[in-house]
């Protein structure tokens, strides 16, 4: 039986430990925090995202709710687009989710065949001399067929293996938070909406229903929302007391939500990629070898809210082209087709997150006129086929 090695138990660390040890490998999942736990506030997930996490046997039927923002607005209240009618087509929204409810679809779907260590930080690898690759923690050292490495944007794994990969900053930061329906009796049930600024934007979207079970735990009002800059350094309190200036003069609900939200609610993220991304995702040693996944292989901006999708994409598609655990074959040829299906994909993306970022984080008074004046006169149905490409994916065969 074959052996991997996960490294990292952010979502596409646990999809991808699932994924494999499902399929009769045997997992060991390392995790550099003391304990497995979610990423805070909530995520997006498009359709592509949810139709990987389908193909993993993962369901959100109970726990994600559907995001109808009805278009995009002016900080003013002024429509830039309206929302089409929805059709009787496929899905082209996404669905929101607290990233707690997420962590444990995830960790449901691990299986029996995992064996996790926490407090394990990785800093060495084995990629030559040996027949098969290994990781290292100066304590201990873990050996596999194949590793994973799903250790996020600054993946010490790639920096040795992909070191013409860099993560480079895309000018603006973005923070997330969940507020409790308890904290939030004056807003509407059904919430969803997103706004554009000079160089700001901000989404919101109701997580669950009030009343519902789920709002009397997770439940409640998710927003998210960028300014201009570098991550600020200070405490979560002063990042709030920042946050509710520049959105001072935003139309409702925006400041209700800020002046709802409390500092332990914020999640704050640099808004980076990696540029240029790795010449390869899968990397051969001997008879096994290594595979970088999720922001590990292909950080992109969250202007697309592309990050966990992508990551699910990555996991079926591994699973899928690695092949039966019993098999003696060198995993040479697998990973050299994870490359070929993953990088050109991921390279699209990519490129349209960039290209949305520079539109949606416009920043000048001309630059922003001329932004809102060709968004105000672009049909809903043309600015949803400009990033449609994302989000349309099937499982690999």
């Amino acid at each position: 039986m074959r052996t991997a090695v996960v490294v990292g138990a952010g979502v596409g660390g646990l999809a991808a430990s699932g994924a494999l040890a499902r399929s009769g490998w045997h997992v060991t999942l390392l995790e550099r925090g003391d304990r497995l736990r979610g990423g805070g506030a909530a995520l997006l997930i498009w359709p592509n995202g949810v139709a990987a996490l389908r193909a993993l046997g993962v369901s959100l039927d109970d726990v994600a709710f559907p995001v109808l923002t009805g278009g995009i607005r002016r900080p003013d209240g002024r429509w830039l687009v309206e929302a089409a009618p929805v059709n009787g087509g496929p899905p082209s929204y996404p669905v929101v989710v607290h990233s707690d409810d997420l962590h444990d679809a995830l960790m449901a779907g691990l299986g029996d065949r995992i064996e996790i260590r926490t407090g394990m930080d990785v800093t060495t690898l084995r990629a030559a001399g040996a027949r098969r690759p290994a990781v290292g923690t100066g304590k201990h050292t873990f050996e596999a067929d194949l590793i994973v490495a799903a250790d996020g944007a600054r993946s010490v794994i790639r920096r040795r293996l992909a070191p013409e990969a860099t993560v480079t900053a895309a000018g603006y930061t973005a923070w997330r938070a969940v507020i409790p329906w308890f904290r939030a009796p004056r807003l509407p049930d059904s919430l969803a909406g997103e706004m554009l600024g000079a160089g700001q934007r901000f989404l919101y979207a109701s997580l669950g229903e009030r009343g519902s079970s789920a709002s009397n735990t997770r439940g409640g009002i998710y927003w998210a929302a960028t300014a201009p800059g570098a991550p600020r350094p200070e405490s979560a309190q002063t990042q709030l007391d920042l946050l509710r200036r520049w959105f001072a003069d935003w139309q409702a609900p925006v400041r209700d939500l800020l002046e709802m939200t409390e500092p332990q609610d914020l999640v704050q993220r640099a808004g980076e990629e990696l540029r240029p991304l790795p010449r390869r995702f899968g990397f051969a040693v001997e008879s096994g070898g290594f595979v970088l996944l999720g922001d590990a292989a292909h950080a992109a901006t969250p202007d697309l809210s592309q990050g966990a999708c992508l990551a699910f994409e990555d996991a079926v598609t591994l699973r899928s082209v690695v092949g039966d655990p019993a098999s003696v074959a060198p995993l040479g040829p697998a990973l050299d087709t994870y490359t070929q299906i993953r990088r050109a994909r991921v390279a699209r993306v990519a490129k349209a997150s960039r290209r949305l970022g520079q539109v949606l984080q416009a920043r000048g008074r001309f630059t922003v006129r001329a932004r809102d004046a060709a968004l105000g006169r672009l049909p809903h149905h043309l600015f949803e086929r400009a990033t449609a490409s994302a989000h349309q994916w099937s499982p690999p065969l």
